[in-house]
């Protein structure tokens, strides 16, 4: 979840004085169990993502997680205004609310506020991934590379759609060649995942 998602999440919730629905979870989706902190560690590319208006026009966005010392989770959010030629990026915490084997998170950026960021969808070998908020306007596809192929796109785009997110809604941020000079200086670079030749998920850094 991007920062700009957060504060449009909790506003909402402040609003409507029900902080606790912040964290929730989507009501008919469940989260991916089990869940391995260790293997979900790393750089995430966002592929698609249900559009706000704080987040419109940014491109090249990555997500990099990391564990704190508290035991909890660094996030990094980091996206481009290629128009502008502007560098957004956001440092949060995220902490699991349903266990360590549950991929379920409340996520802040800003004083005790949380909002809900939940796992929903994972590939076995935690290369692509589904993340929902705490209700369907808040969807993202994330991959472990810039790219991911059309059939694999298309098949994370229907589960969402199965369960009743609005994805004729998604935008898709640009991953390609115009984001290489903002990858050379992208900040947390920590915990970098990536996956055996035999395919069995690993990670460097803290996530080892």
């Amino acid at each position: 979840m991007s920062a700009t998602a957060w504060i449009r999440v909790v506003t909402a919730c402040l609003v409507s004085g029900v902080l606790s629905g912040c964290v929730g979870l989507p009501k008919g989706t469940t989260a991916v169990q089990p869940f391995s902190l260790n293997h979900y560690l790393g750089r995430w590319y966002e592929i698609a993502r249900l559009d706000h208006r704080f987040e419109k026009g940014l491109d090249c966005v990555t997500a990099t997680y990391s564990k704190r010392a508290d035991g909890g989770v660094r996030v990094v959010n980091r996206g481009v205004n290629l128009a502008k030629d502007k560098v957004s990026e956001a440092v949060g915490k995220a902490y699991f609310v349903a266990g360590d084997n549950t991929g379920r998170f409340k996520v802040s950026f800003f004083g005790p506020f949380y909002a809900g960021y939940n796992v929903i969808a994972l590939d076995p070998d935690y290369r692509h991934a589904l993340i929902a908020g705490p209700n369907r306007d808040y969807l993202w596809i994330l991959s472990r590379t810039p790219r991911l192929s059309a059939a694999t796109r298309a098949a994370l785009i229907q589960r969402a759609a199965d369960l009743g997110f609005p994805t004729d809604e998604l935008v898709f941020p640009d991953q390609g060649s115009a984001c290489a000079p903002y990858r050379k200086d992208s900040g947390d670079s920590q915990a970098t995942a990536y996956v055996h030749n035999d395919g069995t998920p690993r990670t460097t850094g803290n996530g080892s």
